[in-house]
């Protein structure tokens, strides 16, 4: 885990899905996430057959979207408001390394929208948009 996640976003373990960073840009993120199979979810979501569930593939992208927002500050935090053309393209099981690709596109007022797009072996396992907003807690 690298520390600068941890300054800033508020997620922590076992809610957080964010292992590293790969790649910084001006309004892009590359961050990784490895699945190990041991998280909790995976004792019910299957045990026969465990896949991640697809609204934590969202929740990670929506803590790269946080990262870039800039993190923690004058006691506000980003939260999600909108979620937007999700399309489920694939399975992430135990084993497989997460790559978690966000863009900012816009921001206004508040507001941050962004597009992203989760990988495993290159292969898009879950693209989608949303928008934060920073707001007090």
């Amino acid at each position: 885990m690298m520390p600068e996640i941890l300054d800033r976003i508020p997620q922590r373990a076992p809610f957080l899905f964010l292992d590293r960073i790969i790649e910084l840009g001006e309004g892009t993120i590359w961050a990784q996430k490895d699945v190990t199979g041991e998280e909790d979810f995976f004792k019910g979501h299957f045990p026969e057959n465990p896949i991640m569930p697809g609204v934590l593939l969202q929740e990670a992208a929506f803590q790269a979207g946080a990262f870039l927002m800039g993190g923690q500050s004058d006691g506000q935090v980003g939260v999600v408001t909108r979620v937007d053309k999700v399309k489920f393209r694939g399975l992430v099981k135990p084993g497989e390394t997460l790559d978690i690709k966000v863009e900012k596109t816009d921001a206004l007022s508040n507001a941050v929208f962004f597009k992203g797009k989760l990988f495993v072996k290159e292969k898009c396992v879950l693209s989608l948009e949303f928008s934060c907003a920073l707001v007090n807690t």
